[in-house]
């Protein structure tokens, strides 16, 4: 058996919406798969977890989610193109009051919950490094970099370097990768124009 599903096998499972050379490992656990749209080219490998939750999770095209992530959809979240996320990374649309003026957990009636939610945002060429993690109401400039190991608890302007606990700018990052970016989309569309003749 493939380790990836087939296209076929995607529609099937009722996503919103998939794009060509999606590639999903069956070993992802998907939940409320009606409410996660994703886009071509994109990859979501071994052990992640997605769960679709009320606002969804709108993953765009050319996006890599490395092994182990988890994205909680209850607030929303919406991951642009070419964007990645590592390994052990977990984005929280959603998030129970730590400081004890609630009950908290998936077993207790929403009534004696207090849960912030709010949608994540991780902007085109936004990558995230591993055993990072990031809570609701935050958007990730375009073209920004988290380091490894770093908690994201405010939105991050774009084309920066972040990194820390709570995360901190530390430099800008090169903007080189959008070059490449228009290369690369240029080449695609050629061999698409060279399948059709």
């Amino acid at each position: 058996m493939n380790s990836i599903y087939s296209e076929q096998e995607l529609r099937e499972m009722g996503l919103k919406s998939v794009g060509k050379n999606t590639k999903i490992s069956r070993k992802c656990s998907i939940y409320m798969p009606e409410k996660i749209s994703i886009g071509d080219n994109t990859r979501i490998d071994d052990f992640c977890c997605l769960v679709g939750g009320e606002k969804g999770i709108n993953i765009g095209s050319n996006v890599h989610i490395a092994h182990y992530c988890l994205l909680g959809g209850t607030g929303g979240i919406t991951i642009k193109d070419f964007a990645g996320v590592s390994s052990r990374t977990a984005l929280y649309s959603a998030t129970d009051d730590y400081l004890g003026s609630s009950l908290t957990g998936p077993t207790i009636p929403k009534k004696y919950l207090n849960v912030t939610k709010g949608e994540i945002v991780l902007n085109k060429h936004v990558i995230i490094g591993t055993n990072s993690t990031v809570l609701p109401n935050v958007t990730i400039g375009e073209g920004s970099a988290v380091g490894a190991h770093s908690l994201v608890t405010k939105s991050l302007a774009p084309w920066g370097v972040y990194v820390g606990v709570p995360v901190k700018r530390i430099k800008d990052r090169k903007k080189d990768l959008l070059l490449l970016e228009e290369a690369f989309l240029k080449e695609v569309a050629e061999e698409r124009l060279n399948e059709k003749c």
